[in-house]
C-alpha cells in the first residue's frame, strides 16, 4: 500500500481509517467517547487497540494527536503499523504487546486546534494537582513560573488580527535582548497564568489526561518494561523525524534511548542538553508513565516531524489562539486561519507522507527490538 492511503483529510476520516485498520488486523477497538461533538457533528473519541497478551512483560505504546491537529501525522503512522505484516510478527516473536492510542486529544484533531477543549496544551498538563483539581495545598510545589511569557504575553495574542506592527516589534525586541532560543523557550515551555494564551498548561487535569489515565491503568500496569512513542509535528526540517528523548533527565534512560534509536546515522536529541529543536518544557506527557505505570522500566521518545519553518508555525498558532478568543470572527477569516493551522502541522504531499511512514516504522521496529533486549533494572 502507498503511504498516501494511511492518511486522512479530516479527523472523522482518520478515525474511520484507524478503526478499519485495527479490525483488519484482528484487533478490537475500545472507544472512550468525548463529551462534545466534532467540527462536522461527528462522534469524537480516544480510540484504543491492543495487540498481544494482556499480561505481556513488555509493552510498546504508540500515541497520536496529543496536539490535536498533529494527529493527521500520528494517525497515518499508526495505520501504517497496523497494515504492516512484519511489525506484529516481530512484536509477537519478541513477546512485546503494542498499544495504539489514537487521538489523545480528539477535540483538537477534529477542530484543527493544538489544544484541548479546555484550551490546554495536553503536553503541559501533567502537573500535580490536588483532588479538587486545583493546584493548591502545602504538599504541592507551585506551578512553574514563566517570566519570559509574562513579558511578552500581550504581544503573543493581540487584540486584533493580523497583529499590529507594535506587537511584532515587541517580540523582535525580546529576541534581540535575550536571543531567538530564549524567545522560543518563553513561548513554548508552558505557562499557567494566561488561560487564553499559548501553551497554557491548565489548572486541573483535562478530559484527555483523565481518559489516558484510565487507559494506562487498564493496559500499562502488568508490564515490567514500557516503551512509548508519541508522534508530533511542527518542529525541524520538513519531513525529518527528530527523535527527542521523552523522559526525566536520567542519564541511564537517555543512554538506553540512544542505544535503541540512535543507530543507522540517527541521533536521539535531548531538550536537557540543548541538542533538540525543542526548548526544555514542563508538565510533559511522559509523566503519565511514572504516575500510572510505576512498576515498569520506562523508555520514551517523542518523534517530531518537521513541517514549515518555526516562525510560520508559531504565527499560525497565534492566529488560532486569536480566533479562539474571538468567536465573532468572519467565516472567511476563520477558514483561512484553520487552513494555516492545518498546513503548519500536516504537509499534505505524497513525499512527506512517505518520509513519515518510513521513519515511523523504523522507530517502532527499533522499540520492539529494544524491549526484547536485557532489562537494566
Amino acid at each position: 500500500m502507498s503511504a498516501e492511503s494511511f492518511f486522512a483529510q479530516s479527523y472523522a476520516e482518520a478515525r474511520a481509517k484507524f478503526t478499519a485498520a485495527a479490525e483488519a488486523a484482528g484487533l478490537d477497538v475500545q472507544a472512550h467517547v468525548h463529551p462534545l461533538v466534532g467540527r462536522d457533528g461527528e462522534v469524537m473519541a480516544m480510540d484504543v487497540a491492543r495487540f498481544g497478551a494482556v499480561d505481556a512483560r513488555a509493552l510498546l505504546v504508540v500515541t497520536s494527536g496529543c496536539h490535536g491537529a498533529e494527529g493527521y501525522c500520528g494517525s497515518g503512522v499508526q495505520n501504517a503499523l497496523l497494515a504492516d505484516a512484519a511489525f506484529p510478527a516481530a512484536a509477537r516473536a519478541a513477546g512485546v504487546a503494542v498499544l495504539y492510542v489514537h487521538a489523545l486529544n480528539p477535540y483538537g484533531f477534529s477542530w484543527i486546534r493544538r489544544t484541548t477543549q479546555e484550551n490546554v496544551d495536553l503536553n503541559r498538563n501533567w502537573q500535580e494537582f490536588d483532588h479538587h483539581g486545583d493546584h493548591h495545598g502545602d504538599h504541592h510545589a507551585p506551578l512553574p513560573a514563566n517570566a519570559g511569557y509574562e513579558e511578552i504575553a500581550r504581544f503573543v495574542v493581540p487584540a486584533t488580527w493580523p497583529p499590529p506592527p507594535e506587537n511584532e516589534a515587541g517580540l523582535a525586541a525580546f529576541a534581540q535582548r535575550h536571543g531567538e532560543r530564549a524567545l522560543q523557550a518563553a513561548l513554548s515551555q508552558g505557562q499557567y497564568t494566561h488561560p487564553e494564551g499559548l501553551f497554557f498548561g491548565g489548572h486541573r487535569p483535562t478530559w484527555s489526561r483523565q481518559t489516558l489515565q484510565h487507559v494506562l491503568e487498564e493496559h500499562g500496569q502488568r508490564c515490567a518494561r514500557l516503551a512509548w512513542i508519541d508522534i508530533h509535528t511542527g518542529l525541524g526540517p520538513s519531513g525529518h523525524g527528530e527523535r527527542i528523548f521523552a523522559d526525566r533527565n536520567h542519564p541511564v534512560s537517555l543512554a538506553r534511548a540512544r542505544a535503541w534509536w540512535g543507530v543507522n546515522g540517527a541521533e536521539v536529541t535531548s531538550m536537557y542538553d540543548g541538542s533538540s529543536a525543542s526548548a526544555e518544557l514542563t508538565g510533559l506527557l511522559f509523566n503519565a508513565a511514572y504516575l500510572h505505570c510505576p512498576q515498569a522500566e520506562y523508555t520514551g521518545l517523542a518523534l517530531e516531524f518537521g513541517t514549515l519553518p518555526m516562525n510560520e508555525v508559531m504565527f499560525a498558532l497565534r492566529a488560532d489562539q486569536w480566533l479562539y478568543n474571538h468567536p465573532e470572527a468572519s467565516g472567511e477569516l476563520r477558514a483561512a486561519i484553520k487552513r494555516q493551522v492545518r498546513d503548519a502541522f500536516y504537509v499534505d504531499t505524497p513525499q512527506w507522507k512517505q518520509q513519515v511512514v518510513t521513519q515511523g516504522l523504523e522507530v517502532a521496529q527499533q522499540a520492539v527490538a529494544g524491549l526484547a533486549g536485557p532489562c537494566a533494572g
